[in-house]
């Protein structure tokens, strides 16, 4: 079948084509002869209930940044008219990301909005995790402080993250006796409204974080993130090496134990963080990994991301 689809992403010159998920998915659906827009958040409009956004028929080529792409004409379409949308604009999970939900709703299932706005709306990654504590190592989200300070003092060394934050920022490890944690607070109180997040640190970390991608409920893949000298957090972001990886028994078994439940949420492309035996976070919004896993010799997960959606779209 041909879709008409429209990739809802950030600004297309900017992003990494060669570590770029939301690029491999778009390159898949051109080879599969799938017509394909563009646009960005900021050109989204409701009016009467319709939704529109000022989109760019756009072509992919498998090539370095600043040649990987050619934009057509934008014109305002209604996005209702559309097969397929593809959600892909990078977190953070904020007011401004809960928004786009809400209007991308009023064109789902009728258009398929992949993941589905309703879910990803109620399941942000360091929520939804939450669901099964006994896959997770030790983990409290609060703001109170009290509540914090006996937590580190119960676990020694821990990490304390923002709670809607993404690649690793704002990430601080705290380690047993350090006197930096009242003054971290203080700086978290002042930037986020909501709780934080703090789990005991897991020495783990240092063989690596990994990424294990779950398509329509099942692992298809991992990559293993180790974190550079120096450095708590694994995200390539900052740092991070990747190298391909099995899943171990204990990652199976926790794909097993989560995968019903995103396979019942019509989540069709997940991320999961694995360190050691735990889970420790559930990845919804803009899932990434699936070029670094094809790239260190890996299986293409693009092409069972499209399986996926073509099944619900036929």
């Amino acid at each position: 079948m041909m879709l008409k689809v429209a990739v809802q992403m950030d600004p297309i010159a900017s992003i990494n084509p060669a570590g770029d998920s939301t690029f491999a998915m778009m390159l898949e659906a051109q080879a599969r002869g799938h017509q394909l827009g563009y646009y960005t958040t900021g050109s989204l409009g409701l009016r009467d209930n319709v939704l529109t956004a000022s989109v760019q028929p756009v072509e992919v080529f498998d090539k370095p940044r600043g040649e990987h792409f050619r934009l057509g004409e934008a014109a305002r379409q209604n996005l209702a008219d559309y097969d397929v949308v593809l959600m892909r604009q990078d977190p953070p999970f904020d007011i401004n990301y809960i928004t786009i939900t809400h209007l991308l709703e009023r064109i789902h299932p009728r258009t398929y909005v992949v993941n589905p706005p309703f879910t990803v709306r109620n399941a942000p990654e360091k929520i939804l995790v939450t669901e099964f504590p006994q896959l997770m190592p030790p983990t409290l989200i609060t703001r109170d402080r009290a509540l914090i300070q006996a937590f580190r003092k119960e676990h020694g060394n821990i990490i304390v993250k923002p709670l809607y934050g993404n690649g690793g920022a704002g990430v601080f490890f705290i380690e047993e006796g350090s006197h930096n944690l009242v003054s971290l607070l203080e700086l978290f109180e002042q930037a986020f409204r909501e709780p934080f997040m703090v789990q005991r640190y897991l020495p783990e970390v240092r063989k690596g974080d990994k990424r294990i991608i779950i398509v329509d409920g099942e692992p298809v893949g991992a990559i293993n993130r180790v974190p550079s000298e120096g450095e708590a957090r694994s995200n390539m972001h900052v740092g991070g090496r990747p190298e391909l990886s099995e899943l171990t028994a204990r990652e199976r078994e926790i794909c097993a134990i989560i995968g019903p439940r995103l396979k019942a949420l019509d989540m069709i492309f997940v991320g999961i963080d694995v360190i050691g035996d735990y889970l420790t976070e559930i990845n919804v919004t803009s899932p990434t990994g699936i070029r670094e896993i094809k790239r260190f010799g890996g299986p293409d997960i693009a092409p069972l991301i499209w399986d996926a959606i073509e099944r619900r779209r036929a």
